[in-house]
């Protein structure tokens, strides 16, 4: 199992900043500077997206004023991997700033991962999708409970499990969640609908129809319930029919049914192997050869 040390330790230990400013003895005694090609982002962080009308919003604030609050970087083979602050690294990068202010600190592979998402989160910076990942990957890969998790953030365990249940979407449904046209709740809701086909399918009704979540939520037991074809409805055959049906099986010394389906009216004969269906042909035809 990963080891969990970092769980006790909280963000601002660890990165030694609040969510809005970095702490002043950690400012004043371990800021420095590194060139921005020497620094990569972090491989499992949890935002995948970041938006481009805000990033450049950013880079003009850092052009004008100058990167006022430091990257968190730790140390690696080739240089140096961010911990916290990929969204202003890429808005220096944006602007080409050459170096930028940095806190190095020394953070394992498994505290990594839960400092980006823990950050992430503190700003709201994360989708619901991308959230719901950065549990799975807190709990599948460093051992982390849901109740550990909930404790760590500060939420119910029920928010947490709520979240994580996002992931049991379909992919076109992730797919509505993720560019904005499914709100979480929207979500939720539609995961009360049993199997991908109707989830699909109420999703979207939702998207078309500009439904509200409460409209989505009443929506979805109609969708949960498996339509199945109505079996064939037998109608009474007339008695003419019941007479022909004797003739031919007297003719043609065979079972024959007439019967009328769905307003369609039908003769079955039933035959038992290749030669009989040759005798029936033979005996309908009139005596000529069925292979002729």
């Amino acid at each position: 199992m990963a080891n969990r040390g970092g769980l006790g330790r909280g963000l601002g230990a660890l990165l030694g900043e609040t969510a809005g400013e970095v702490h002043a003895q950690e400012r004043d005694a371990a800021v420095t500077e590194l060139p921005v090609a020497s620094i990569e982002p972090n491989p499992n962080q949890p935002r995948k997206h970041f938006d481009e009308d805000e990033l450049r919003s950013l880079a003009d604030s850092i052009r004008q004023n100058g990167l006022l609050q430091p990257i968190v970087v730790r140390t690696q083979p080739t240089g140096y991997q961010i911990v916290a602050g990929e969204r202003r690294w890429q808005a220096a990068r944006l602007i080409g700033l050459e170096r930028v202010p940095v806190i190095i600190r020394e953070v394992s592979d498994d505290e990594i991962l839960q400092l980006a998402l823990i950050e992430n989160l503190q700003r709201e910076d994360l989708s619901p999708l991308e959230e719901a990942a950065g549990y799975a990957a807190l709990i599948n890969q460093h051992g982390i409970t849901q109740t550990e998790l909930a404790s760590l953030l500060s939420k119910s365990r029920s928010a947490i499990s709520n979240t994580l249940r996002l992931l049991d979407l379909p992919a076109e449904v992730q797919d509505l969640v993720r560019d904005g046209s499914l709100s979480a709740g929207h979500a939720r809701a539609i995961l009360t609908v049993s199997g991908e086909e109707g989830r699909c399918a109420l999703a979207r009704k939702v998207v078309a129809e500009g439904l509200s979540v409460r409209q989505t939520e009443i929506l979805g037991p109609l969708f949960s319930v498996k339509t199945q074809s109505a079996p064939a409805r037998h109608e009474v055959a007339p008695q003419s029919y019941k007479h022909a049906a004797n003739q031919l099986r007297d003719r043609l010394s065979a079972k024959v049914s007439v019967k009328t389906v769905r307003g369609k009216h039908k003769i079955e004969i039933e035959f038992g192997d290749e030669q009989e269906l040759e005798r029936l042909v033979t005996t309908i035809l009139g005596g000529t050869d069925a292979r002729s």
